[in-house]
């Protein structure tokens, strides 16, 4: 049977209980720790962040090949030791055997969660939340649109509040998300020049006012170009000086342009509920055209076809979905310690 379904509903945690412990690990790469704190923040128990640090030897091999031991990322047995959590929610290749340790040294008292294929040590989590695109299916899998995330309505308000300056832009509001060249794609500066160029046009049509931020796969030089195409028209690009905006931008969108580069990205959009317009790249693989294809079908995103269109959608929950079955898992063990 599988774990989504022989799982009862429990109870919310008690008045007067201690919460319990959730560890959120990952590798200090922005998509990752979006996630992993994501699900963990989302459980509503008490969360412990836990940035590892992977040095060497290990980062010469690949994590398939490390020893189970917590000694595999910096910190060691100061970082990673007693009292265990209830919960451990990790992302990434980076945070499997490190999981897969503490679920040792714990002798079963943890639960362990991981966001994306583990590759090794399936058997060992007691929950595995990956995206549909990804294919990965059993009976302690659960299957997401896009990615988890840190996207809440109350997220979204407390960062706008915090950059009362947005406010006073005129509308309507375009959000440019921008991603860059990874495995799958190509952002070339003759692309991002002609993005530059869509946001002009649309801002000179509309009267409206255009806000634009990186990923850390942005290049400089790329951000600067933008810069410098949207000089003497109502756009903010953050240079990643400062505090960054990233929430406060999404919040006070009427519509996004987002590249199609990033699944995070396009989710965190998605969260939003306004129109995402998805702005295609050179290059692309099966897995990538399969997210797109799924999320163009639940009528999330459209492929930016040269304007902005505007319309609604059922807004994904896969991050509470995921969240809630990790607080019956956890509260059933819990239970089940407690009767022993």
């Amino acid at each position: 049977m599988s774990v989504l379904s022989a799982v009862a509903d429990l109870p919310p945690v008690a008045a007067g209980t201690a919460l319990p412990v959730v560890w959120a690990l990952h590798d200090g790469k922005a998509g990752m720790r979006s996630q992993a704190l994501g699900l963990a923040e989302a459980t509503g128990f008490r969360l412990v962040e836990k940035p590892l640090a992977v040095g060497l030897p290990w980062t010469l091999l690949p994590p398939q090949l490390w020893p189970v031991s917590r000694r595999t990322v910096g910190g060691g047995e100061t970082q990673l030791a007693a009292p265990w959590p209830d919960l451990v929610v990790g992302c990434g290749r980076n945070t499997v055997v490190p999981a897969l340790a503490i679920g040792r040294a714990a002798g079963g008292g943890t639960v362990l969660a991981q966001v994306q294929d583990p590759r090794r040590g399936r058997d060992a989590f007691d929950l595995i939340v990956v995206p549909a695109h990804d294919r990965l299916r059993g009976s302690r899998v659960l299957a997401t649109l896009g990615a988890v995330h840190r996207v809440t309505a109350a997220r979204l308000a407390a960062e706008r509040a915090r950059f009362p300056g947005l406010e006073t832009l005129p509308r309507p509001v375009l959000t440019v998300l921008l991603g860059g060249s990874n495995r799958a794609y190509r952002l070339t500066r003759r692309r991002l020049g002609e993005i530059a160029e869509i946001v002009a046009c649309y801002l000179r049509e509309t009267g409206g006012a255009a806000l634009v931020t990186p990923s850390r796969r942005t290049t400089a030089a790329g951000l600067a170009l933008f810069g410098e195409r949207l000089a003497g028209l109502p756009a903010k690009v953050w240079d990643g000086v400062g505090d960054n905006p990233y929430f406060a931008f999404l919040a006070v969108a009427d519509a996004f342009l987002v590249t199609a580069d990033s699944v995070s990205m396009i989710t965190e959009a998605a969260a939003t509920g306004k129109p995402v317009h998805i702005l295609a790249l050179d290059g692309g693989n099966a897995k990538f055209a399969r997210f797109h294809r799924q999320m163009q079908q639940a009528g999330i995103t459209r492929p930016f076809a040269g304007r902005i269109e505007n319309w609604s959608y059922a807004v994904p929950d896969d991050t509470a979905r995921a969240a809630a079955v990790l607080r019956q898992l956890v509260l059933s063990r819990i239970g089940r310690r407690a009767s022993l």
